[in-house]
């Protein structure tokens, strides 16, 4: 089992910048695939940047440019920084984390971190 923690989160004004981070602990496999993903209220649950275990990174076209994903492997931890925020930014900010072993690959999900943009 994959526990995931968040932090980062918060409340910016439109320009600003901010540093979400997620580690994962507990029993898993290899983990292949970490990033993140945002809900927007009344919206549905939207990829915005993953990172895979060869260091290729898939980015939502809305963030490509202003945000930037990395990964720490041998700590299990994946980082997304977030520059010229935009109000449509803001969401609930999620950790996901795929991790593989011989049953199989399991899909993980953080509690959630909250991203307020100010105009």
């Amino acid at each position: 089992q994959v526990q995931l923690v968040e932090s980062g989160g918060g409340l910016v004004q439109s320009g600003g910048s901010l540093r979400l981070s997620c580690a994962a602990s507990g029993r898993f496999g290899s983990i292949n695939s970490m990033g993140w993903y945002r809900q927007a209220p009344g919206n549905h649950r939207e990829l915005v940047a993953t990172i895979s275990s060869a260091a290729l990174t898939r980015y939502a076209d809305s963030v490509k440019g202003r945000f930037s994903v990395s990964r720490d492997y041998a700590k299990n931890v994946v980082w997304l920084q977030m520059n010229s925020l935009e109000v449509g930014d803001t969401a609930v900010y999620y950790c996901h984390v795929i991790d593989c072993g011989e049953y199989g690959c399991n899909t993980n999900w953080g509690q959630g971190t909250q991203v307020t943009v100010s105009s």
